[in-house]
């Protein structure tokens, strides 16, 4: 009785010491970004860089920075609606439909700020 009793405890011990492990390696923080998801985000984060850069410098007038980040906010929602439905990844197909988005976005930041 005493080693059907250890048996279990030794089970129960071992499922929760796992159950723990689980839940640390799933924190986000933990999980580094995809190469993907972090490739789109740089860009984004570059074409903000740039937004506020021609803000600050005066080649970009507030209503045009608004639409520029109107823009980049929409690319940014559909990352995370196509990282939702991949558990954090992103397709290559989806990949190549933002980098098309983002190319666009910042061929219109660039006219904007050498006209």
């Amino acid at each position: 009785m005493t080693s059907r009793f250890s048996l279990i405890a030794f089970g129960m011990v071992a499922a929760l010491a796992s159950a723990g492990a689980m839940a640390q390696a799933t924190n986000p923080q933990d999980i580094p970004g995809h190469p993907r998801v972090s490739e789109v985000n740089q860009r984004l984060e570059n074409q903000q860089d740039r937004i506020q850069a021609g803000v600050a410098d005066g080649q970009l007038n507030a209503k045009q920075a608004a639409r520029d980040e109107k823009q980049d906010a929409n690319i940014a929602a559909r990352e995370s609606r196509d990282e939702a439905q991949h558990g954090g990844h992103l397709t290559k197909q989806e990949q190549k439909n933002l980098n098309k988005s983002l190319n666009k976005d910042s061929k219109r930041i660039h006219k904007q700020r050498t006209n």
